[in-house]
C-alpha cells in the first residue's frame, strides 16, 4: 500500500505574499489550512529535546472539550524519556514522516510512516528519533473515562498498511474507514480512524452527532460541508468540529482523499462535572 501523507514543514512566506487564507474560526467549526503551521506559531513541550509542535486541538469550554491534538517535530537524536506528564491522559500517535523509536512498558518498537500506537493512561513509555532524518507525528492526548468494571485497554501497535480497510456499505468501496481498534472493545472511550474517499465518493447525508471530531487531511483534496457552509480543504489542512456540528464531505478528485480522524465514543454523558476525587477513584477501579 503506497501512502503519501502531509507534514508541514514550518518556515515563513514572503513579505510579498497576500495575507488572505482560508483559515476561519466558528462556534460550530474551525479550519485551520496548512498554511497556518508556520515557525511563529509552533511551542515546546518539557522533558522534551529537540522538539517542536504544532497545536492544532485543545480543549476549550463551549467548543470541542474532550482532546487535544499536536503536530510533533522531532530532529535526529530528540525525543524524551519523559513524554507525558498527566498519569491520566491516554495518547494516539501516528507517524506521516520518517522513523520512531518507541519504548511501551519496556518493549521496544519502531513507528514507521503510516505507524500507529495506542498508549493507555499510565503507559510508561519513552520515544526518541534514532534517524538522520526527521521524525514527524500526530499526538492524540485524552483524559481516559474509567468505567468500574472494566479493565483499561491495552497497548497496541500497528500500521495501517496492515490492516484491510472496512467498507462503508453500499458505497462500491468508494468509502473506506481503517480501524486500529475493535469498535466493540468497550474499554476504548475514543477512536482514531483514517478515512478513505476514491474521487467521487460522498458523505450523502448531513452529518448531526455528539461525537466531536479532529480531521487532519493526510491526502488529496475535497470539499466539506460544516455547519451552513461548504468549504474547501486539502492536504495538511486541519478540520475541529464541536458535538452536533453538521458535516459532510464530496471527494471530487483527481486522487484519493484521506484524512486521520478523532471521535469520542462508548461512555455515558456526564450529567454534573466530576470532582477530583471521582476522578481518581474512576482511574484507580479501572486499575
Amino acid at each position: 500500500m503506497s501512502t503519501n501523507y502531509y507534514a508541514p514543514k514550518g518556515g515563513h512566506p514572503g513579505q510579498e505574499q497576500l495575507l488572505t487564507d482560508r483559515a476561519v474560526f466558528t462556534d460550530a467549526y474551525a479550519v485551520i489550512p496548512k498554511g497556518t503551521m508556520r515557525d511563529i506559531v509552533t511551542s515546546f513541550l518539557p522533558f522534551w529535546e529537540h522538539t517542536r509542535l504544532w497545536v492544532i486541538a485543545r480543549p476549550l469550554s463551549g467548543f470541542a472539550e474532550t482532546f487535544s491534538q499536536y503536530i510533533m517535530e522531532v530532529s535526529p537524536g530528540g525525543g524524551s524519556g519523559r513524554p507525558e506528564t498527566d498519569p491520566g491522559a491516554e495518547g494516539v500517535l501516528f507517524v506521516v514522516e520518517g522513523n520512531a523509536s518507541l519504548t511501551a512498558d519496556g518493549t521496544e518498537h519502531i513507528l514507521e510512516e503510516g505507524g500507529y500506537a495506542y498508549l493507555p493512561p499510565s503507559t510508561n513509555w519513552t520515544l526518541h528519533n534514532n534517524s538522520d532524518g526527521m521524525l514527524r507525528f500526530h499526538w492524540i492526548r485524552k483524559t481516559y473515562e474509567a468505567v468500574p468494571g472494566l479493565d483499561a485497554p491495552d497497548v497496541i501497535i500497528a500500521n495501517e498498511k496492515d490492516i484491510t480497510p472496512t467498507v462503508m456499505p453500499d458505497t462500491d468501496g468508494k468509502w473506506a474507514t481503517t480501524r486500529f481498534v475493535d469498535p466493540n472493545d468497550l474499554r476504548h472511550d475514543m477512536h482514531v480512524t483514517i478515512v478513505t474517499f476514491e474521487p467521487g465518493a460522498v458523505i450523502p447525508f448531513l452529518e448531526t452527532h455528539v461525537m466531536e471530531h479532529g480531521l487532519y487531511v493526510l491526502e488529496g483534496k475535497a470539499v466539506y460541508r460544516l455547519n451552513n457552509d461548504w468549504v474547501e480543504v486539502e492536504a495538511g489542512d486541519y478540520m475541529w468540529l464541536r458535538a452536533f456540528c453538521p458535516q459532510a464531505c464530496y471527494a471530487g478528485g483527481p486522487g484519493k482523499f484521506r484524512y486521520l480522524l478523532y471521535k469520542d465514543v462508548n461512555r455515558h454523558m456526564a450529567l454534573r462535572p466530576l470532582s477530583d476525587a471521582q476522578h481518581a477513584m474512576l482511574r484507580s477501579a479501572a486499575g
